[in-house]
């Protein structure tokens, strides 16, 4: 099966290698190479324009198409325009699933997202993504946590706070920046590296701000909690009721927000006691929640189900 067309936070790189961990022939096809996770099986390097890119992505599409069982698109896209992928797989035999992870809908009306009834099945990655899209499947995006040894925070005079924004405007980055102005604390704000390099700034970290303004937490946060850190983020109340009743967890996020955000860091900052309990707890909800091979064995459910 072909997983496509874009590497978005390192999620379709992590299902293709757990898919492989459980024997299934998958590959990850992407249009183009990410900066932060150029992971990738076959990158097409497509030029800049629309015709450009179709003159690349047409015979991609129409060379995978006789030996592919299952298209997993994720984000919204596809390889060829929508409106003529649908038919095309239809008539050929062909089955798709659309993976969205989070900005691709949020927001939108069912009217904008009509075009996701034409795929044989649809997936998110919580329940709060239910609302946009109802009729989905609820796959948490999931870490190959043998990946990560968790790293405890330390108790330094000067805790380390981190926060890695993909955009400051969209995670609240100017209020991380004024929360912690006058704490005794060091902000280290990580932007713009390849996840490796990012990963060893995650480690040094006591406390992790995730986003002040989503409502829930992404893969920055999920690393995070792996790693055993105490994450702070912005979590819609409604949802965390909601995937809590699902679950029959509890989150062990530190909800905040923007006005509650520099009390909560504070606190945290005076007790690294409670530091290293929020974060065992964390890394212990991730591997309830957040395993890779356990969305491997959904994911295959869903596709056997087509």
């Amino acid at each position: 099966m072909i997983h496509t067309p874009l590497n978005v936070a390192g999620i379709p790189w992590t299902n293709v290698q757990a898919l492989r961990r459980k024997g299934i022939d998958a590959r990850l096809v992407a249009v183009e190479r990410q900066k932060l996770h150029p992971e990738a099986d076959w990158s097409l390097d497509r030029p800049a324009g629309f015709w450009g890119r179709q003159a690349v992505q047409w015979p991609a599409f129409l060379r995978l198409l006789p030996k592919t069982d299952v298209f997993h698109f994720y984000f919204g896209w596809t390889l060829v325009p929508r409106k003529l992928t649908w038919p095309i797989l239809k008539a050929t035999g062909r089955k798709s699933v659309l993976h969205f992870l989070g900005s691709d809908i949020r927001g939108k009306s069912s009217e904008q997202l009509a075009y996701a009834r034409g795929a044989d099945a649809r997936i998110v990655g919580s329940h709060d993504a239910l609302r946009w899209v109802p009729d989905a499947h609820v796959i948490p995006p999931g870490l190959d946590l043998a990946q990560y040894r968790p790293t405890p925070p330390e108790d330094r005079p000067r805790p380390i706070v981190v926060h890695a924004p993909s955009s400051r405007r969209r995670k609240g980055t100017e209020h991380v920046v004024a929360a912690c102005e006058g704490l005794d604390v060091e902000l280290d704000i990580v932007e713009g590296l390849r996840h490796d390099e990012a990963r060893r700034r995650y480690e040094r970290a006591d406390i992790v701000v995730d986003q002040l303004n989503a409502g829930w937490y992404g893969i920055f946060a999920l690393e995070a909690m792996a790693l055993g850190k105490p994450v702070l983020s912005y979590l819609r109340p409604e949802a965390v009721q909601e995937t809590e009743r699902a679950l029959g967890l509890d989150i062990p996020i530190v909800a905040v927000t923007r006005e509650t955000l520099r009390e909560r860091i504070a606190e945290l900052t005076a007790s690294a006691e409670e530091r290293r309990r929020i974060g065992a707890s964390s890394r212990a909800y991730v591997e309830r929640v957040h395993d890779a091979d356990e969305g491997a064995d959904r994911l295959i459910e869903i596709y056997r189900s087509l």
